[in-house]
């Protein structure tokens, strides 16, 4: 079970971290989810967060 919610914690934190990243050094995301969505900066720190709590878990 602790494998099935590792793997999405790696998603999900690697999508953060891409996101903070592209902020930083060209003003827009780099990862997958803008192009469905606008999110502020905060989101992608709280995602960054939320995936290595789960990726740890996992």
């Amino acid at each position: 079970m602790r494998e099935l919610v590792g793997l999405p914690g790696w998603f999900v934190g690697a999508q953060g971290v891409l996101g903070i990243a592209g902020r930083v050094h060209r003003g827009e995301p780099w990862e997958v989810l803008h192009h469905w969505w606008d999110l502020p900066t905060p989101v992608y720190v709280v995602l960054a967060v939320a995936g290595a709590a789960l990726a740890s878990y996992g």
